[in-house]
């Protein structure tokens, strides 16, 4: 927990306090099959409060670890938590405050899917967090591999060393972003926000950055080779 949400000590043992007497009921639910202990993490995830989705995800990462059927179940459970109770449009404008606090719950649900066995994933899925509110999210190397991050806000996100190869990333938001040694080979970002992000060393090898906005982004040792530069906009 520690390692996924981003706040102090003193406020992190508030959320153990209040998730204790829930984390108690998704204890009990041990014993039972892994169905069931499913159809009661989709009646409770996103019902209740915060630290009752944190048990929850909780519980929903061992299954998926447990039990492979459930897998991709699971990661869509985990991606529509996400897409509906983080959701952004750009026309409502949401300003680039690098310092937003991502929610507690919807930072846990993308450390989750971001640490995932990508071998259990089935051919010809695609993870799905367009249109999200993901400003400030840790996602220090997630697997995003070929998702879907249509207009998805990530300002100030750390995507240090993240996997996003064959990423959809069309009109998103990266402005200051961390992606640090990422690799974004074939990534398609096509009129997205790059502005003072971190690209050093970051592999863009055939990645599409059609009309793509990179006004003081740090490009240091970035691969550009084969990537579609049309328009891009490196400088004012």
């Amino acid at each position: 927990m520690k390692n996924i949400l981003p706040i102090n000590n003193s406020q992190l043992s508030k959320i153990y306090l209040r998730m204790h007497t829930f984390q108690e009921k998704v204890n009990q639910t041990q014993h039972q099959s892994p169905k069931q202990r499913l159809r009661i993490a989709i009646e409770q995830l996103g019902n209740k409060t915060i630290e009752t989705n944190l048990a929850v995800i909780n519980d929903l990462e061992q299954i998926a670890h447990n039990h492979p059927q459930y897998h991709w179940i699971i990661m869509d459970m985990l991606t529509t938590f996400v897409r509906e109770n983080a959701f952004y449009m750009p026309q409502e404008e949401v300003t680039s405050n690098f310092r937003a606090k991502i929610r507690a719950d919807i930072q846990a649900a993308l450390t989750v899917i971001a640490r995932r066995d990508v071998n259990k994933d089935p051919e010809n899925e695609q993870l799905d967090l367009s249109h999200t509110d993901m400003r400030g999210a840790n996602l220090n190397g997630a697997n995003l591999k070929q998702t879907n991050l249509y207009q998805a806000n990530l300002a100030g996100a750390n995507l240090r060393e993240a996997n996003l190869a064959g990423a959809i990333l069309s009109a998103a938001n990266l402005e200051g972003a961390n992606l640090y040694l990422a690799n974004l080979e074939g990534t398609i970002l096509s009129a997205a926000n790059l502005e003072r992000a971190n690209l050093s060393g970051a592999n863009l090898h055939r990645a599409t950055l059609y009309l793509a906005a990179l006004h003081g982004a740090v490009l240091n040792d970035a691969t550009f080779d084969g990537a579609n530069l049309r328009q891009a906009k490196f400088s004012e």
